[in-house]
């Protein structure tokens, strides 16, 4: 089997105002605008392009798992636990809903937090190991 698919390079997002979201994602996430009409925000972040769009009330990127609880649909990577800590707080303390760090089983430790719009994130302490080796990245 070939292997054709390379990376994701887009994610799409719905918010229920793409300029407001697009301000958070800035200045809580450190996201770059680089297009913005009155149906979406585009912006570049953690080294992919993600689409804010303008979307129907109530609606989240995600699922709801077998619990009956909004699952996130991907996870962010961090550097480190010691990041991944400093990011937790830092979200924290700017009002942004976080869950606890927490350890789930396998290396690395976790913690999931909320956009403005309800939309779920997860957070990794742990790189890829490709990931780093491009980067040139220690941890």
């Amino acid at each position: 089997m070939k292997n054709f698919l390379k990376r994701v390079g887009t994610t799409y997002i719905p918010v229920n105002n793409p300029e407001e979201a697009s301000s958070w994602y800035r200045q809580l996430l450190g996201a770059v605008e680089n297009y913005r009409d009155e149906n979406k925000a585009i912006l570049d972040l953690a080294n992919q392009s993600f689409f804010l769009v303008k979307a129907r009330p109530g609606e989240k990127i995600g699922f709801i798992d077998y619990k009956g609880e909004q699952h996130f649909a991907f996870t962010f990577e961090v550097n480190g636990l010691d990041v991944l800590k400093q990011f937790h707080t830092f979200l924290r303390e700017n009002g942004v809903v976080v869950s606890e760090i927490e350890d789930r089983g396998h290396p690395g430790y976790n913690f999931v937090f909320y956009d403005m719009d309800g939309n779920c994130f997860d957070v990794w302490s742990e790189l890829s190991h490709d990931f780093k080796e491009k980067y040139q990245l220690e941890g």
